[in-house]
This record gives C-alpha cells, sequence and structure tokens, in this order.
C-alpha cells in the first residue's frame, strides 16, 4: 500500500512540474521504458530506435535537445550523458499542445518556455546567440533531403534569409533610434 501511495504522489508532482495528467504520464512512461529497454535512463543512442525520427532532416538537432542542459533546467550549458523518465517528461513538456484553460499570463509563460527550448536547440554553442553559421548549419540540414538543392544553394538560401531578418531588425533599430533623436530634440528645444 505504501509504494502505491508513494506512486501516485511522485504522479502528481510530476503532474504540477510537467502539465502532463496521471493517464499522459503513464502513456510517456510506457514510451519511455520502451526505448529505454526498460533501464531507468535514455542515452542519445536510444533514439536511433524511433523510425518517424530516423527520417527528420534536423533528427540530430532533436536528439541534442533531449539532452542540453538547459532545456533539462540542470544549468546553462552542457550536454548530459543520460536522461531519466522526469528529464524525459520535462522535455516532452515542451511539446504539450498550450492549455486551453490558461490564463494570459500563463500561456505567454508557456510561449517563452517554448521560445527558449527552440532557441537552444539552434544554439548549438550556447552562446546566447544563434550565428549565421548556426543558421546555415539549420537550413542546409532542413534542405538535406531535397536532392535537387546543392549545398551551396543551401548556404545562398540561408545568407537571404539572414539578410532579410537583419535588415528588418536593422530597420527597426533605426526607427527607435530617429524616434529616440525627435524626443531628445523636442526635449531640448524646450529647455532652450
Amino acid at each position: 500500500m505504501g509504494a502505491t501511495h508513494s506512486a501516485s504522489e511522485e504522479v502528481r508532482e510530476l503532474e504540477g512540474k510537467t502539465g502532463f495528467s496521471s493517464d499522459q504520464i503513464e502513456q510517456l512512461h510506457r514510451r519511455f521504458k520502451h526505448l529505454s529497454g526498460d533501464q531507468p535512463t535514455i542515452r542519445k543512442e536510444n533514439f536511433n530506435n524511433i523510425p518517424d525520427l530516423e527520417l527528420n532532416p534536423i533528427r540530430s538537432k532533436i536528439v541534442r535537445a533531449f539532452f542540453d542542459n538547459r532545456n533539462l533546467r540542470k544549468g546553462p550549458s552542457g550536454l548530459a550523458d543520460e536522461i531519466n523518465f522526469e528529464d524525459f517528461l520535462t522535455i516532452m513538456s515542451y511539446f504539450r499542445p498550450i492549455d486551453t484553460t490558461m490564463d494570459e499570463e500563463q500561456v505567454q509563460l508557456c510561449r517563452k518556455e517554448k521560445l527558449r527550448f527552440l532557441f537552444h536547440m539552434y544554439d548549438s554553442d550556447s552562446d546566447g546567440r544563434i550565428t549565421l553559421e548556426e543558421y546555415r548549419n539549420v537550413v542546409e540540414e532542413l534542405l538535406s533531403g531535397n536532392p535537387h538543392i546543392e549545398k551551396e544553394s543551401a548556404r545562398s538560401i540561408a545568407d537571404g534569409a539572414m539578410m532579410e531578418a537583419a535588415s528588418v531588425c536593422v530597420g527597426r533599430m533605426v526607427r527607435a533610434a530617429g524616434s529616440l533623436i525627435r524626443c531628445t530634440r523636442a526635449s531640448l528645444s524646450m529647455t532652450s
């Protein structure tokens, strides 16, 4: 009886941490056990047994994201060698749809967590920035399955998209700086 009570407490705790229902946790536990070969932890090589992931062009980034300490909330950098069931649930919670019963603040927090997870997936050197080279690698990986696009073409596509994004950001910065200058001039003319 004590073991059952303890297990249900553990499930309630996991529900609170991850937002999954007890049924979902049970299903994910079965999946975890299958992937781990009934072991208490999963290693990167266990992901080789997922057929749908095998064909995904960003497979390596997805698998890496499961072991990224930032996503596991275990530190600002580095990769874990293996993850336990609670770690697995933590990562899977990033893929959960937003609950319709959440208030606006909870929705925003959930979205922020999902964006942070995605950012960490592409910030491969954990420096807090996605560089042109990291972006190129992602685009090349995404386009690698297309036999009609060569690596140099993929690089050109990545460079063009990054330049477009940079021009939008620079444009916003220039507009913001212009507004600041106008406000400063107006303030100065009022004090003169």
